[in-house]
């Protein structure tokens, strides 16, 4: 059975390049090779792009302000994020990505909606 997902992207900083979203299993999350992405151009606050054809089951989200348009993260000292970053659950980052059970949801047929906040790096 596949279900639809409404992804809303709150904490968006400003309208510079897109957001980046990536539904991932537990093989996959959260390396960027995950089976279900959209992308949407950015907007101040927030963002919401439906996915379409995913299995129901467990997933996790992965997301980005990709704010120059380049289609990657880019990383700065320490291999922290330069740009906004949010994980569904609002599962936080300590020294590394959280764990598919940290920000896992399950995903019901004919499908649901998650809210993902993005966090910035400090200045």
């Amino acid at each position: 059975m596949a279900a639809d997902l409404q992804v809303t992207v709150t904490g968006v900083r400003n309208d510079h390049g897109t957001i980046a979203v990536a539904i991932c299993d537990k093989a996959d999350f959260p390396t960027g090779a995950c089976p279900y992405h959209g992308r949407i151009p950015a907007r101040t606050g927030s963002v919401s792009l439906r996915l379409t054809g995913i299995p129901a089951g467990a997933w996790a989200a992965a997301v980005y302000h990709d704010e120059a348009d380049i289609g990657r993260l880019q990383f700065g000292l320490f291999g922290i994020p330069k740009q906004g970053i949010g994980f569904s659950n609002a599962a936080k980052m300590h020294f590394g990505p959280p764990s598919f059970a940290d920000a896992a949801f399950t995903l019901r047929d004919p499908g649901g909606a998650i809210s993902v906040p993005l966090q910035y790096p400090s200045p």
